[in-house]
């Protein structure tokens, strides 16, 4: 097996993308814990959404994707300002001088990031007009008023008088109306307007309508809305000149402030925590290239932010606007669409001419489905719904973290518990920005007879289980599991890459009623004979398997460690990766994210190699894969190796017990450390560098080559190890 995952190292050129760590020299002789030994966790988080920028400007990549990836990597900058910057604004303010693994406080890494993010932020605005006179020449137009047709004028004005005028509200403010209250992600328009008479000057707000991102002006021809407001917005203030009008957006702060042990309702806690984050502190201002300077310097003073703190843009304002663009229907610039496929295991359950439920396939054998390639809808949905429906189906309990809005497998729960079943729910109220969506969701299934949980104090429940109770058709009663990678979310299940594994164990469903006895009653010393579970075992189990591994390869030398997961920042597994490498244990991680561990240090981690692969889906899975001299093991669960992952949260691994899984699994491994299309690889000194196949070699897309997997095992196509 592990010669099976040996990949050959494919050395690259020079980077063309900035980079955000800053890497320090490595002192002779120090200990794994040296903070040298470490990146910065915000700088290399910037340096992952570098990587989901460049495929916006990868000419490989469809045209209406690339608008897509800029319009994402836009979002996770919001994301990344309203969660990281503002907690460690909250940090400075309140003078906690806590230094990273690197070394760093929070004003020194505030320093760092907005020396980081400027580049990167006019990256993203000289992408999008770069990509603008592409989308033009695919027949796609963002268009200018005053490059408008008389014609095209008199309608968008038309627009704006029946459409727009009606539900605009420009606010003042003076002595006599406070400062207009600004809400999260919000864009608007400042405008300087001078009395004719009394030449005094005057400042307004016009808030541009969310709803309304882009007006048609013709097929594919559309004209961003505050291009029409600013010209007819002399019409909105009938007496005044206009002086300047400038578009601005804010982002607020995400974090909240609450101590859940000081709470006899959580539920309540949360609710009042959502509504008082619509008025958290500012910790942006994005701002037209060529405002005002009295403009800015209002703005600034009534938003209580300094000059670090504003952004300007001179292209389009608010890039989100760019996923409405990407769904434009025009097959040929996006991604080949992907028709997720059945399992071969659940095919038969789908066969009228020879039927088998769902449950006697789970009984036969452990089946592992892997999405977006193969369906959620026929597999995880299928097997929710056949139980709410199953007259021999006692109880079903189910974990949940984030899901749709329209979750078909909550809708079928409300049936399971409408036919007399018991139902338990554990909801996590503090998923963060889901609470609103999971608190209308827990209110929803309480009054309909489902037993709701929202988590145990002081620890979210990011464990993604399910666990149905059956009495079989010979009198038995059994368990059937489910144990995934991801949210019970119909719709990202079609994006995310996820696995899951049904299985009628009988120790995984010994260990689920364990587990869910301690999420929703008084039983915090629980025993688990096969689940990993966190924060009471994981990360000790975690360390016994790297130690086991080093043992073992003293002994026969072939010690090899795989980690796929989201991020990688839990500093106790880091030096314990750094000692298994520094004895020799060859380590091979696939981290979409970030990642503190610094790979290629000679007497360190040279035997370390990090990769990170971005393409058409999102990596999300997380496998763990030892090589204990052939008798392999592996593990795939809802953790990463993140202190908050190990310490601060439920999660549930599970191993793989059948040998045919453990080979699955193992290809999908090898298939990823093989790309040289999507995988950009970490070097030592905080570069990430996109593969490419070398000449006269293979081009290896891993995204692709799951696709075609996927197609060949539903049509039972054998599939052979040597890939």
């Amino acid at each position: 097996m592990s010669e099976a995952l040996t990949v050959e190292r494919i050395i690259q050129s020079e980077p063309q993308i900035p980079r955000a760590v800053r890497p320090q020299e490595v002192p002779e002789g120090v200990g794994v814990g040296h903070r040298s030994l470490y990146f910065n966790r915000e700088l290399s988080w910037l340096d992952f959404n570098w990587r989901v920028l460049a495929q916006a400007q990868d000419q490989r990549v469809p045209l209406l994707e690339r608008v897509r990836f800029l319009a994402i990597s836009y979002a996770n900058l919001d994301e990344f300002f309203r969660k990281r910057v503002g907690g460690l604004q909250g940090q400075q303010e309140s003078r906690i001088r806590v230094a990273t693994p690197d070394g760093r406080d929070a004003g020194e890494q505030l320093s760092l990031i907005q020396e980081a993010i400027r580049p990167m932020y006019q990256a993203m605005n000289d992408t999008w007009l770069q990509l603008c006179p592409l989308l033009k020449e695919a027949k796609i137009e963002i268009c200018q008023y005053d490059k408008l047709s008389n014609i095209e004028k008199a309608k968008v004005d038309a627009y704006f008088k029946e459409r727009l005028f009606p539900i605009l509200t420009p606010l003042g403010f003076d002595p006599g109306r406070p400062f207009p209250f600004l809400s999260n992600g919000s864009l608007s328009l400042a405008i300087m307007l001078k009395h004719p008479t009394r030449e005094t000057e005057h400042f307004a707000r016009v808030k541009v309508p969310n709803p309304m991102q882009w007006i048609p002006v013709d097929k594919n021809r559309f004209l961003p809305v505050e291009s029409l407001i600013k010209e007819h917005i002399a019409d909105l203030f009938r007496g005044m000149q206009v002086i300047s009008v400038s578009a601005f957006r804010i982002t607020r702060n995400a974090l909240m402030d609450y101590n859940e042990d000081e709470t006899d309702d959580l539920l309540k806690l949360i609710s009042q925590e959502v509504r008082k984050r619509r008025f958290a502190s500012v910790v942006r201002l994005e701002v037209e290239k060529d405002t005002p300077q009295n403009v800015r310097q209002l703005l600034m003073h009534e938003l209580e932010i300094e000059a670090d703190d504003v952004y300007d843009f001179d292209g389009l304002p608010d890039l989100n606007r760019g996923f409405s663009l990407a769904d434009i229907d025009m097959p040929a610039l996006k991604f080949e669409a992907w028709e997720a496929v059945l399992p071969v295991e659940f095919a038969q359950d789908n066969d009228p001419d020879n039927p088998e439920d769902i449950f006697s396939i789970i009984r036969k054998k452990d089946v592992l489905v892997h999405h977006p390639y193969e369906s959620f809808s026929q597999t995880v949905q299928t097997f929710v719904e056949k139980a709410a429906e199953d007259p021999r189906v006692i109880a079903i309990k189910q974990t949940l973290y984030r899901t749709s809005a329209d979750s078909p497998l909550l809708n079928a729960l409300l049936k399971a518990a409408e036919k007399g079943k018991e139902v338990t729910v554990l909801i996590e109220l503090k998923a963060r920005f889901d609470e609103e969506r999971n608190i209308r969701w827990a209110n929803r299934l309480a009054q309909n007879g489902i037993h709701v949980t929202y988590g145990l104090i002081g620890l979210k429940t990011h464990a993604k289980s399910i666990l149905v109770v059956r009495e079989d058709e010979d009198g038995v009663i059994r368990t059937y599991c489910h144990v995934g990678t991801g949210n019970y979310n119909a719709s990202t299940a079609k994006v995310y890459t996820d696995l899951g594994l049904f299985t009628a164990d009988p120790e995984i469903g010994s260990d689920l009623v364990n587990l869910f006895h301690y999420l929703t009653g008084y039983a915090p010393e629980q025993y688990y004979k096969a689940l990993i579970i966190a924060p009471k075992t994981m990360r000790n189990r975690f360390i016994e398997g790297i130690h086991a591994e080093i043992a073992s390869h003293k002994a026969n030398g072939n010690g090899h460690i795989v980690a796929k997961m989201n991020a990688l920042d839990d500093v106790q597994l880091i030096q314990e990766l750094y000692k298994a490498s520094q004895n020799g244990v060859k380590v091979d991680l696939i981290i979409r994210g970030h990642c503190r561990l610094r790979p290629g240090i000679p007497g360190y981690s040279e035997n370390i190699r990090v990769i990170s692969i971005i393409g058409q889906f999102l990596e999300h899975h997380r496998i763990f894969f030892f090589n204990n001299n052939g008798n392999t093991q592996y593990y795939m669960g809802s953790a990463d190796w993140m202190r908050r992952n190990l310490d601060d949260r439920v999660e549930v691994i599970t191993p793989i017990k059948d040998d045919n899984l453990k080979k699955r699994l193992g290809r999908l491994l090898l298939l990823a450390l093989k790309d040289n299309q999507l995988a950009w690889e970490l070097r030592a000194n905080g570069h990430y560098i996109q593969r490419t196949a070398q000449a006269g070699k293979r081009e290896r897309n891993f995204h692709e080559e799951l696709k075609q997997r996927a197609k060949n095992r539903a049509m039972d196509i054998d599939m052979p190890w040597d890939i």
